[in-house]
């Protein structure tokens, strides 16, 4: 498998995004992922769930946005919070920080030969990754459809913001997530129509929070292997209905 780094500097301080693929990814014209993980960013586990989705299907790219110092495999759950919430709540950086990983990776994947500029574009989050995903689709990214799993801040952190999405969304999430309400997907749903997006949401009955996430596990977020696996069918699904 191909794992190329690829370094950007925001701020003068450093980042650096990874792109994952298959050793034929070329030949076989894999479409694009653009991969915004957890509040972990780029770790041993994040990067193993980007090698699960390359395998066979994307070159994935991996983004950075907590800095390559980061070191979040130490941090407790607080720790992690926060670091969270200082990028959420800087839109001006989530957009800077998400938009430059992309566009760097994009070009680094089509200056080796693992893409080209009319390669089919696609995009997921999990959890805190899929709201700045979301601000990154509402401020015109181009992605052809794009996927949050059990999002996290899923509404504008600038309350207002116009919403320029231009891909098919789709989002799944459980009924019984304690960490984004049904009202706060219902206000995502509102905004997408209102925007004139193709949306859809799955909604599992009973699941919690980061269910595709594999070291979750405090109150209100727990992994589940088989809705897991369900998901990710359904948005490989989704993404071969978009091309």
């Amino acid at each position: 498998m191909i794992e190329i780094k690829v370094p950007y500097e925001i701020g003068g301080r450093s980042y650096a995004g990874l792109i994952v693929c298959d050793d034929d990814a070329a030949e076989a014209g894999r479409p694009v992922l653009f991969m915004q993980p957890d509040w972990y960013g780029v770790c041993t586990e994040t990067v193993a769930q980007a090698r699960e989705l390359a395998e066979g299907r994307y070159v994935v790219l991996l983004a950075d946005m907590f800095g390559t110092d980061y070191d979040a495999e130490s941090k407790d759950f607080n720790q992690l919070l926060q670091g969270m919430l200082a990028v959420h709540k800087d839109l001006g950086f989530t957009l800077d920080c998400g938009g430059t990983a992309y566009k760097k990776m994009l070009a680094e994947a089509e200056a080796q030969g693992l893409i080209t500029s009319d390669t089919p574009k696609y995009a997921v989050g999990y959890c805190a990754g899929g709201g700045f995903l979301m601000e990154q689709a509402r401020a015109g990214e181009d992605f052809d459809a794009l996927t949050v799993l059990h999002i996290t801040n899923p509404n504008p952190v600038v309350p207002g913001t116009p919403c320029k999405v231009t891909g098919r969304v789709m989002a799944i999430h459980g009924s019984a997530d304690p960490v984004t309400s049904k009202e706060m997907m219902t206000e995502l749903e509102t905004e997408l129509t209102n925007a004139g997006a193709e949306w859809q949401t799955v909604l599992f009955g009973g699941a919690v929070h980061s269910f595709c996430v594999p070291s979750a596990n405090f109150e209100g977020a727990q992994y589940d292997e088989k809705l897991c696996r369900k998901s990710y069918r359904m948005m490989h699904d989704f993404f071969a209905e978009t091309a």
